[in-house]
């Protein structure tokens, strides 16, 4: 594989923060009647709710206006207390010796914020696994634009077309194509229900990065 540099998504990709997320999504809507069916609850991976809002939804599907500070706080601790102990995901490690074998540099390319992605990886004991991380605010618009991706290259120096990037979902692969990368998809729990025809390629888990490259 020759490549300048690869860039992976955070949510999803290197932990499994997603399916906590989707689960106290999920009690939110059954707590008022209603069901989340993940092939609607996934328009918002990888973006944030300016893409598809559940709050909107909730709120179209009831005909109400929910104090959303109290639902929002008390969700956010659901979700911290689903994922205290939750490790990188499968492959990970793997993966990352393979490109430190190669000299290959990488960065975290993530619509989430500094605090949330910066935390995790220090948690991991990730971030010296990577030159840089790539957030919100760090570019003009998240995914699906290509904003992130483009800055990310940017800031290593290289080329886009040169770049291989990382994924879990539709936002991000739209987001990296547009910025004319090649892209991988790893799904998950989430976001396997999808349609990754678009991408460059289709793993099962980080744990195939080897071979994959071969």
């Amino acid at each position: 594989m020759d490549v300048a540099a690869v860039f992976f998504d955070f949510d999803g990709v290197l932990v499994d923060t997603e399916w906590a997320i989707y689960q106290a999504w999920r009690r939110t809507f059954e707590g008022h009647g209603q069901h989340l069916p993940l092939e609607i609850y996934t328009r918002c991976i990888g973006s944030d709710f300016d893409t598809w809002s559940p709050k909107t939804h909730l709120e179209e599907l009831t005909g109400r206006a929910f104090d959303w500070h109290d639902l929002d706080a008390r969700r956010q601790r659901d979700i911290l207390a689903d994922l205290e102990f939750e490790p990188a995901m499968h492959g990970v490690t793997a993966a990352l010796d393979h490109l430190d074998q190669r000299g290959v540099p990488r960065a975290v390319v993530s619509s989430s914020s500094h605090a949330w992605v910066d935390g995790w990886l220090d948690r991991l004991g990730l971030a010296p696994r990577f030159e840089t991380t790539i957030c919100r605010g760090d570019a003009p618009r998240i995914k699906p634009a290509p904003d992130l991706y483009l800055a990310a290259a940017q800031r290593l120096g290289v080329d886009p077309r040169e770049c291989l990037v990382v994924e879990d979902s539709l936002n991000g692969l739209t987001a990296a194509k547009a910025a004319g990368m090649r892209v991988w998809i790893v799904p998950n729990r989430v976001t396997s229900c999808l349609d990754f025809s678009a991408a460059d390629r289709v793993l099962r888990s980080l744990a195939e990065w080897a071979d994959a490259t071969a």
